[in-house]
């Protein structure tokens, strides 16, 4: 009678557990994930900072204020967000206009909008604006979408890229290209739609060649041969590919990294931080690591799959898609697979923009998973 009783009451236990989670609308498993992936990623700021305490200090406020913002979108229930999409896309339309004409400049580019005690860049803005914005467009049309539904699509895809590019943010256009482009996969475009693009591209390849800045086209080619200027434009990713090489199996070890220590290894708080998680932790920390990644990217579409709406369903694709592109497009670059386009590691690069825009786009995650378990309970 006694093992019954507390049967029920451990049952009842984990009821109660259950409801508070399905009540502050967080998602478990992603939550866990984000959780491991963030704390990575101040032991490893920590070593790329050669031990700058106070710069982990200023990424922990920006993990604080970024989880916040997550919690604080899960609350908000995925109608909406649906009814607020058309307005959140004209705003982030509005403000790369904005940025255009008075925004300041940053290592070259047009990318920051001051609104008094701070700056921030309005191309993050509209990393969910626009496939938002798209996802509410098709949520209305009987999918799968055909080429006489794409006649507002195309523009709402194409402005915010141009305006980006125009900055320009090049990196930053390109991912908002594939966010866009995700929702309209998604949503059923064609393959002979998508291979003619393809084809397009190809063809307009050469003339779009001479369309890219010097450094631009400069990138591009130190590529295909970053040998052939090694102390100029390939230094960055020779060094890069020294320090993971260098790593071996199971790395140097913690805090134990030449390549960044002692200078030789560029952005080594920023973009070419998966170079010193190489060089420390190895093949097999790396692994670790793009487990981490994979699991946050399993969960996403899970959630994707299981949405009960196709604003949701469009929306939630194109969020774990666009996540999966920049961690693999960042680690693509600093092995040499991928042109350096100036993209952070998620949740691990130092930062305050991008580590919030991700956090939002978890915290839209969690408002479609949550709140379509309490509709269905």
């Amino acid at each position: 009678m006694m093992f019954v009783d507390a049967h029920k009451s451990s049952h009842n236990h984990g009821a109660k557990n259950t409801t508070l989670w399905q009540t502050l609308h967080i998602d478990v498993p992603l939550l866990v994930v984000i959780l491991l992936l963030c704390i990575v990623g101040l032991f490893i700021l920590y070593s790329a900072s050669n031990q700058n305490m106070r710069m982990v200090q200023y990424q922990a406020l920006h993990v604080g204020a970024a989880f916040a913002l997550m919690i604080f979108i899960a609350q908000i229930p995925p109608l909406s967000l649906q009814r607020w999409a058309p307005a959140l896309y004209v705003l982030g339309l509005l403000l790369l206009i904005a940025v255009l004409i008075t925004g300041h400049v940053g290592k070259g580019a047009q990318r920051w909008l001051g609104l008094g005690f701070f700056r921030f860049q309005p191309a993050e803005l509209m990393k969910l604006a626009l496939p938002m914005g798209l996802a509410w467009y098709f949520h209305k049309v009987h999918l799968p979408i055909h080429l006489k539904n794409m006649g507002l699509a195309i523009p709402l895809l194409l402005l915010p890229v141009l305006l980006t590019a125009k900055q320009p943010d090049l990196s930053t256009a390109i991912l908002l290209f594939i966010a866009g482009s995700s929702v309209l996969f998604l949503a059923g475009l064609s393959w002979r739609f998508i291979t003619a693009t393809i084809g397009i591209i190809i063809v307009c390849a050469p003339a779009a060649w001479f369309m890219l800045h010097s450094y631009q086209r400069q990138r591009v080619i130190t590529f295909f041969n970053p040998e052939r200027d090694p102390l100029g434009a390939g230094y960055h990713i020779i060094q890069s590919k020294i320090a993971i090489g260098s790593g071996g199996i199971f790395g140097k070890g913690w805090l134990q990294g030449t390549q960044s220590h002692l200078q030789f290894l560029p952005e080594h708080t920023t973009d070419f931080i998966f170079s010193l998680c190489g060089e420390e932790l190895g093949f097999i920390g790396c692994f670790m690591i793009i487990s981490l990644y994979l699991l946050i990217v399993a969960r996403g579409f899970y959630i994707t799959l299981y949405a009960q709406d196709t604003f949701s369903r469009l929306v939630a694709g194109s969020i774990t898609l666009s996540f999966f592109i920049s961690f693999f497009i960042n680690i693509g670059m600093v092995t040499g697979v991928l042109p350096v386009m100036g993209i952070p590691l998620p949740l691990i690069s130092y930062g305050g923009s991008s580590m919030m825009t991700l956090m939002a786009s978890f915290g839209i995650l969690m408002s479609i998973q949550t709140h379509k378990r309490l509709i269905t309970t």
